[in-house]
């Protein structure tokens, strides 16, 4: 088990993506039509366990995709190992340019660059979890820019893991902080719509605060900071 800050920070950039302008307020949609049903009455018409058991068929979709980007970009770390110092004050750079992107400091068109994979389902209600897990896969495989700025920078982060395994857990770490609030609101937009709309109000403040926890990251890899952090941490928790 990685005892460190690196974890944490995962799971951060995690809920970053699902809290982001492009992802949360389409979660209504994206709820209805995993599940099959529809937006009625103010809320989303399907069953709990339909909810629960498609909702979470996609998570897994998505993270095995997420995972396995973990443990590429974990490979080319080690590959890179001699180069680590120069490799961590580049990723640096790079993680701060996403967090003043993310906060709307920045505004470069070629980071809101999308790449869609779209998965057609046939029009019936035989959607089963199987269906849902493939538009996860899909999902993962053709994030939105929102969701690339965060990945992107747990990437870069998972880049500079000791081992392939540790990069392949971040990424875990990374899905699970993705998809637990993804699953929680599913649930809740179940009973009523206006969940989301309390929370739509807060997008923009939310995504500036994520700007500013992505530069802090940054900061923390151009400087070194992060394995002092992880080394002081993992001091603490075993003496």
């Amino acid at each position: 088990m990685m005892k460190d800050i690196t974890l944490l920070l995962a799971f951060t950039g995690g809920m970053i993506s699902f809290f982001s302008p492009c992802i949360f307020p389409l979660l209504p949609a994206y709820t209805a039509h995993l599940t099959g049903g529809t937006i009625k009455d103010g809320r989303v018409n399907a069953g709990k366990n339909v909810i629960v058991i498609r909702s979470v068929a996609f998570i897994a979709g998505f993270s095995i995709i997420f995972v396995a980007m973990g443990a590429s970009a974990s490979a080319l770390g080690q590959f890179f190992a001699e180069y680590r110092i120069v490799i961590e004050k580049l990723s640096g750079i790079l993680v701060v340019i996403f967090g003043l992107q993310m906060a709307g400091y920045l505004k470069l068109s070629f980071l809101m660059m999308e790449r869609k994979i779209t998965y057609k389902t046939q029009k019936t209600n035989r959607k089963n979890a199987i269906t849902s897990f493939i538009m996860g896969i899909a999902f993962g495989a053709g994030w939105t820019p929102c969701v690339g700025l965060a990945l992107s920078s747990i990437l870069l982060m998972a880049s500079s893991s000791d081992t392939v395994y540790k990069g392949m857990f971040m990424l875990f770490v990374y899905s699970l902080g993705l998809g637990v609030p993804f699953l929680v609101l599913s649930l809740a937009v179940g009973y009523s719509l206006k969940v989301t709309k309390r929370i739509n109000k807060w997008i923009p403040r939310i995504s500036l605060a994520s700007g500013w926890i992505l530069m802090f990251m940054g900061i923390l890899l151009f400087t070194g900071q992060m394995q002092k952090i992880t080394s002081w941490l993992t001091y603490i928790t075993t003496s």
